[in-house]
């Protein structure tokens, strides 16, 4: 979790109980799961941008069953996941 130890570092001494806190949560986010900590860093985020509209989850889970139904159908080709995660970054570069 570098994102926690780098938060640390920066903010380290400016609230002393805070960081004792820090410590603590940031021990205890450790010892979880994947799953867990996708599901907390989740939570997180959306609490940290409340602009997200609270539809939007919904959304994109109806558009991914329209894809998956589309493939079944045969109107989607399908494609590796390896690829298309070397293209999603080669577009973020």
């Amino acid at each position: 979790m570098q994102l926690f130890g780098r938060w640390y570092r920066l903010f380290r001494g400016y609230n002393e109980p805070m960081s004792r806190l820090f410590d603590d949560v940031e021990r205890q986010a450790r010892t979880l799961t994947r799953r867990e900590k996708a599901s907390l860093a989740r939570i997180l985020i959306e609490e940290l941008d409340p602009s997200t509209d609270a539809g939007i989850e919904q959304l994109w889970i109806d558009e991914a069953q329209c894809r998956y139904h589309a493939y079944l159908r045969g109107h989607l080709e399908a494609l590796a996941g390896d690829a298309v995660m070397a293209r999603a970054r080669s577009r973020l570069k």
